[in-house]
C-alpha cells in the first residue's frame, strides 16, 4: 500500500470512529456528568506476578495513537531490573508493517497495585516518568484470561486477553463489566486478531 492510499484508509477508519462516537451521543447512549465523577475502582488486588506477559487487544476504545493499526495490537509487561514493568506494544499496520513503542509502567497504588502510571518517552503528554494513575485494571477474569482497563476519566478503554478470542460466557462478563464501570459497550470497537475475530464493530453488535 502506498503512502496515498495508507493516509486515506487512515482518515476513512478516523471518520468512522468519529461517526460512530456522534451516533452513540445523539442517541443518548452517553452522556454529561452534571458535577465531579468518582473514578473507576480497581478490582481489590492485582497479581503482578500474574499479569505479566503477552496481552492481545480484543477491543477498545478508539484513540489517536492507535488508528495506524490495522489487527493484531498487544502488549507484552515484564520486570525491569528497578523494580517497575518494562512495557512493549505492537501491531501490524495498515501498510502491513510493524509498530512498536517501549515505555514503563510504575504501580501508583501499593494496596490494590491495580492502578498505575504508564509513560512513553518522546511521547507528548505521557512522557513523564512519575505521575498520577493512567492505567486502571478494573476487572479480570478469574483465570486472568482477560482484563478490562481504563483511566480515570473513562476516556479510554482496552479489553485484553490472553489468547486470540473469548468464548460467549467471557464476552458477556466483559460487557458486565464494562457497564459496571460507567461505561458504554457500544463506544468498544473490536480489533481484528490473527485467529481471532476479523471484524471492526461495536462490542454492543455482539
Amino acid at each position: 500500500m502506498n503512502r496515498r492510499k495508507l493516509l486515506t484508509s487512515t482518515r476513512l477508519l478516523a471518520g468512522a470512529v468519529s461517526a460512530l462516537a456522534a451516533s452513540v451521543l445523539a442517541a443518548g447512549g452517553v452522556t454529561a456528568a452534571p458535577g465531579p465523577v468518582t473514578g473507576p475502582a480497581p478490582v481489590p488486588r492485582l497479581e503482578l506476578d500474574r499479569y505479566l506477559g503477552t496481552w492481545r487487544q480484543l477491543a477498545a476504545v478508539p484513540q489517536y495513537f492507535n488508528l495506524a493499526c490495522a489487527r493484531d495490537t498487544q502488549a507484552n509487561y515484564a520486570l525491569d531490573p528497578q523494580g517497575d514493568i518494562a512495557v512493549r506494544n505492537t501491531c501490524t499496520t495498515w501498510a502491513n508493517t510493524r509498530n512498536e513503542i517501549s515505555g514503563t509502567a510504575r504501580v501508583t497504588d501499593p494496596e490494590t497495585s491495580a492502578q498505575l502510571h504508564v509513560s512513553f518517552p518522546g511521547v507528548p503528554s505521557q512522557d513523564r516518568p512519575d505521575g498520577p494513575p493512567n492505567y486502571i485494571v478494573t476487572a479480570l477474569g478469574p483465570d486472568y484470561s482477560w482484563a478490562l482497563v481504563t483511566d480515570p476519566s473513562r476516556t479510554s478503554g482496552f479489553v485484553l486477553a490472553r489468547a486470540a478470542a473469548l468464548d460467549a460466557d467471557a464476552w458477556q462478563q466483559v460487557r458486565a463489566a464494562i457497564t459496571a464501570v460507567g461505561q458504554n459497550p457500544c463506544v468498544y470497537l473490536t480489533s481484528p486478531t490473527t485467529g481471532g475475530d476479523s471484524r471492526i464493530v461495536p462490542l454492543c453488535v455482539g
